[in-house]
């Protein structure tokens, strides 16, 4: 399973039916294209700021490794690290790419592949709208996160108070 985060434009109106049109679904995980052809995939999603500090940081890697006289090896092993980080870190420049552009995430979906995120997505936007009140950015997520005032639970009761306190604090209810 492949988890997919769900983002739209803030400025459209997510109740109307064009909306859907405008939704990116972004894979997190390894992006082989961005490891191999790294610049030429910045550029095709994009993604200027970040080509931007890819060339900078090419260039300067390069610059100081010709500076240094390292061997091809070496200089090999480093541009091929930072094609990796590239690789591992490209849905995160693309997230971080659409947050400035004023989008919001609207969900997190796991599917095996893009079309199945998207058929999970449609599915669960389209059940939770049953009026115009609802609130269409919250998604539910399950139960309500655990509270001490449900009696009869484990976590409802408060822990054992002990007898007595080591080291140099006063005794439960005496005086300090």
């Amino acid at each position: 399973m492949r988890i997919y985060t769900v983002h739209a434009p803030r400025t459209s109106d997510i109740n109307s039916r064009a909306a859907g049109d405008r939704v990116v679904f972004v894979r997190d995980g390894f992006h082989v294209w961005a490891f191999v052809f790294g610049g030429f995939w910045l550029l095709y999603h994009r993604l200027w700021w970040a080509l931007l500090g890819y060339v900078a940081v090419m260039a300067s890697v390069s610059v100081s490794l010709g500076v240094l006289r390292v061997s091809g090896g070496v200089s090999l092993s480093v541009l091929l690290l930072i094609a990796l980080l590239m690789g591992l870190e490209a849905a995160s420049l693309r997230r971080w790419t659409l947050s400035r552009g004023k989008w919001r995430q609207l969900d997190i979906v796991a599917a095996a592949n893009e079309q199945d995120a998207e058929q999970r997505f449609f599915d669960r936007w389209t059940a939770g709208r049953n009026g115009p009140t609802d609130d269409p950015l919250s998604v539910e997520r399950g139960g309500p996160p655990p509270t001490r005032d449900i009696p009869g639970q484990s976590f409802s009761r408060p822990p054992p108070v002990p007898g007595s306190i080591v080291g140099l604090f006063p005794q439960p209810g005496g005086s300090t």
